[in-house]
């Protein structure tokens, strides 16, 4: 099976490129291969956090200012 890959141009920090670089260099995998998994890592993070919204939608809300009062009632303010 053959992967399509698209070539693209990413700017670091100096100390980040640096220090990806030593990730890279001692987990013997290239630079691609580390931002690959940890954009991948962070597109599942946030179907996740998706689904936990989907999950919570029927909750009731509450204000912010309804939180804080129901805070300062209990005696957490």
């Amino acid at each position: 099976m053959t992967t399509s890959t698209k070539r693209s141009t990413i700017y670091f920090d100096q100390d980040l490129h640096a220090a990806l670089r030593l990730k890279a260099a001692h987990s013997d995998k290239s630079l691609s291969e580390l931002v690959n998994e940890a954009v991948r890592a962070s597109l599942v993070e946030d179907q996740e956090d998706l689904a936990a919204f989907e999950d919570r939608v029927k909750e009731p809300r509450i204000t912010y200012e309804a939180l804080l009062n129901d805070l300062k009632k209990h005696g957490k303010l």
